[in-house]
C-alpha cells in the first residue's frame, strides 16, 4: 500500500483547510486510515481516523469539533477537513494505513504504511 498526502499550505488563524490522502495498491481497501501530526520537536500524535468498511470515525479528544474525516471509496481517498485553525495546529500531517483487524489505533507503531507528510502552517 502506498499513501500520498496532499493539501497542506500556509493559512491564517481561523481558516479552514482540507487534506487528502490517496491510497494505492491492490489491498488498500482492507486498511483503515489514520491521520497524525508532528510539530517541530514534538512526538507524532493521532489526529483522526476512519475505517474503510463502515466509515466509522475517530478523533483526538482535543480536536473534536474542528475536524471532519471522510472517505471516498471509489477514489481510494480519505479527506481530513480542518476548521478554525490555530497557530498550534502547525505541523507536518501524515496519513497512515493500518490493517482493518487492528481497528484505528492512536499509536504510530500499529500502522504499517505511511505517506510522506504534508506541511500545514497556521499564522496568527
Amino acid at each position: 500500500v502506498q499513501l500520498q498526502a496532499s493539501g497542506g499550505g500556509l493559512v491564517q488563524a481561523g481558516d479552514s483547510l482540507r487534506l487528502s490522502c490517496k491510497a494505492f495498491g491492490r489491498t488498500s481497501r482492507t486498511y483503515n486510515i489514520g491521520w497524525f501530526r508532528q510539530a517541530p520537536g514534538k512526538e507524532r500524535d493521532f489526529v483522526a481516523g476512519i475505517t474503510w468498511s463502515s466509515g466509522r470515525t475517530y478523533y483526538a479528544d482535543s480536536l473534536k469539533g474542528r475536524l471532519a474525516i471522510s472517505r471516498d471509496n471509489a477514489e481510494n481517498t480519505v479527506a481530513l477537513q480542518m476548521y478554525s485553525l490555530k497557530p498550534e495546529d502547525t505541523a507536518v500531517y501524515f496519513c497512515a494505513a493500518v490493517p482493518g483487524f487492528r481497528g484505528v489505533p492512536i499509536t504510530t507503531t500499529m500502522y504499517d504504511y505511511w505517506g510522506q507528510g504534508t506541511l500545514v502552517t497556521v499564522s496568527s
